[in-house]
């Protein structure tokens, strides 16, 4: 029998006056129900808190990953819940599975996306009007023919982070802008189209190299640069909005006559009457409390309690996930992400426990990294690990086998980042939690009552698994799960690579090449210290990514979720789901057809359009376009600066 959602008990008031027989039979009742509960319900050791669910009146629209200017969150008003039939566990579970439903919408929005193609100078300049309100900048005739040299795919929705990123500067005079990136310690400095940079940090060097690519088709500027794995600024949301505020309020296209076309030459030595600010620096965690300010001061986030203790079982909840799940699965990738809803996320990730270096400001200046979190105000470049195609995270020129000669598995294999994780903490890491939810023996013993789970939970009956109904989830999860750390990154760090806090739950599994990951079928990508590096790589490989961040990246407005990866939540609740779609599920009183051919056509997809709008060449042709902005935004005259040649 399908349990829809577990029973709420309630007990009962004060006896009236109706006599005994009446209160005997209600205490009967909640007796039976409480044994019926006991008996159909999963064990959760965790406090697990499911939503009640809700059928949309149509399936929502997976959106092509535009970026909002820090809105307030506000879910979707859904109708009342629909109550389901019970039906034997034999009889087939539904006509159609969320997941296909999601699959389908993902093809819908791919399809328009693709209609917004342009096919040349003067539409992709039209294009460019109606979703920015300004003229293009100086050099975008320049721009579209190095793109179309390079066979890019020109949709203008593709560059909509660069918008997110470099609108509040809008609000900031040019001039501190120039003298601040100028001033900065770690910068890339481009002058008469010749980049260089007194820097020697890695990073640094791989950044230039991508710059001296493009360097000849670029006007003076200066580029700071955030030489950390974390993102560093993040200011309150009620300034930002004032700085966005400015941006709405300066969007114009003076007439073509009073365009200036040419960005402005710059000296080595800046305005000397032009002050650095003090970025006043701090270093303090829970990250949660900085990372939060950037929310809308009505969110869930910014109103709930700071967490600083997380030496617990977390609590697991579903209940933030409904603004951006359908029937329990991502529906809205970018509000998955998007942390100012889900209050809980705080001690779920260790971004926001403890992070391995942690240094902030609230003062906003033009600061370029790799990843950030939604609430972060730097401006996003491709990440160096991306441009330089290093093998450990591309899996160098090998992308996998054909779809039907790989092992029917998932793999996971890294190191136990995340941030720092210490004896008090390290239950509220992202990694040490999908590992032990896939790790057999753990699952099998939470299933038994031998084992309390320590930071996860096992899944609401919301997913209705079949494995989860004949008491074996663990023994099935131990078929198709290889995942583990290849180090427990212990700290203060111990010897042999142990680690004695998280010794009775996880052990040192041997390394793996990425190459030889793919392998394997599906491929989950976690959240490390920030982002991972890894996902690129598993997008161009032959193998079907499952990815679940808090982070933003350069590229999230070209793919499409469900179409070219499989989204998942951060609470990771929905991977069984997600597998038993995929990989079917035989028992003893059940078979479930699982769907190869549409994991492969994914993989497959993604790959194909990875291979067609993630290549080198189009992380160029993005930091170009992204430049040239930022260019016009550091210019005195930036008012009239564009492109017109279109008009003239």
């Amino acid at each position: 029998m399908k349990i829809s959602s577990p029973i709420t008990m309630t007990y009962p008031g004060p006896p009236r006056r109706a006599g005994g027989l009446v209160r005997y039979v209600v205490l009967a009742v909640v007796l039976i129900g409480f044994l019926w509960y006991l008996r159909y319900s999963a064990p959760s050791f965790t406090s697990v808190h499911q939503p009640v669910e809700v059928t949309p009146s149509h399936l929502p629209t997976i959106p092509s990953q535009e970026n909002p200017t820090r809105p307030d969150v506000k879910p979707a008003e859904t109708p009342a819940p629909e109550k389901e039939a019970e039906r034997p566990i034999t009889t087939p579970k539904s006509p159609t599975h969320p997941i296909d439903e999601l699959i389908q919408s993902a093809e819908k929005t791919f399809e328009d996306l693709l209609k917004k193609e342009s096919k040349d100078l003067n539409s992709a300049a039209a294009a460019y009007r109606k979703r920015r309100g300004r003229h293009p900048p100086p050099g975008f005739d320049a721009w579209f023919k190095f793109a179309q040299d390079n066979g890019a795919v020109m949709v203008e929705d593709f560059f909509d982070q660069i918008y997110h990123d470099l609108g509040p500067f809008w609000g900031l005079p040019p001039s501190t802008m120039r003298k601040e990136a100028w001033a900065y310690e770690m910068n890339i400095n481009i002058r008469n189209h010749n980049a260089s940079t007194g820097s020697s940090w890695f990073w640094t060097q791989i950044w230039l190299n991508l710059t001296q690519t493009i360097e000849h088709l670029l006007p003076d500027m200066d580029i700071a640069l955030n030489a950390m794995d974390e993102p560093r600024i993040v200011l309150p949301w009620e300034e930002i909005n004032k700085y966005m505020e400015i941006e709405r309020a300066t969007r114009k296209m003076p007439p073509p006559s009073e365009v200036v076309s040419e960005f402005s030459a710059l000296t080595n030595k800046p305005d000397p009457d032009v002050k650095v600010r003090p970025k006043e620096w701090t270093e303090y965690w829970p990250y949660w409390k900085i990372a939060t300010r950037g929310c809308h001061p009505n969110s869930l986030a910014r109103k709930a309690d700071i967490m600083t203790d997380f030496s617990h079982t977390p609590d697991i909840s579903l209940a933030h996930t409904l603004p951006h799940t359908y029937k329990g699965y991502v529906s809205n990738f970018t509000l998955s992400s998007d942390f100012c809803h889900q209050p809980d996320l705080q001690s779920l990730h260790g971004m926001m426990v403890e992070p391995l270096s942690v240094s902030s400001t609230k003062t906003l200046f033009p600061m370029f990294g790799g990843s950030k979190l939604p609430t972060n105000n730097e401006i996003l470049l491709p990440a160096p690990m991306y441009w330089n195609n290093e093998e450990r995270f591309s899996g160098g020129d090998d992308h996998g086998d054909s779809w039907v000669n790989k092992l029917n598995k998932v793999i996971w294999r890294g190191v136990a980042t995340g941030g720092r994780n210490k004896a008090s903490n390290w239950k509220g890491f992202q990694r040490h939690r999908f590992v032990a939810m896939t790790n057999s023996s753990q699952v099998s013993g939470a299933e038994e009552w031998s084992q309390i789970p320590q930071n996860w939970a096992m899944p609401t009956s919301q997913y209705n698994l079949a494995a989860q109904q004949e008491n074996r989830l663990g023994k099935w999860t131990g078929e198709w799960a290889d995942t583990g750390f290849v180090d427990l990154m212990c700290d203060p760090p111990q010897a042999n690579g142990t680690c004695n806090y998280t010794a009775p739950y996880y052990q040192v599994t041997p390394g793996m090449k990425m190459a030889d990951q793919f392998d394997r079928k599906y491929l989950p990508d976690i959240d490390g210290n920030s982002f991972s590096g890894r996902y690129r790589g598993f997008l161009m490989s032959t193998s079907l990514p499952i990815k679940a961040t808090i982070f933003r990246e350069w590229h999230d407005s070209r793919l499409v979720p469900w179409k070219h990866f499989v989204p998942m939540d951060n609470r990771f609740m929905d991977f069984w789901g997600i597998m038993e779609y995929f990989l079917g599920y035989e028992g003893e009183n059940v078979k479930i057809e699982g769907h190869d051919k549409e994991a492969e056509k994914i993989a497959v997809a993604g790959q194909e359009w990875a291979n067609k709008v993630l290549r080198r060449e189009d992380m160029q042709i993005y930091v170009l376009r992204l430049l040239l902005e930022y260019a016009r935004v550091a210019d005195d005259r930036r008012d009239k600066m564009g492109w017109v040649g279109d008009l003239l």
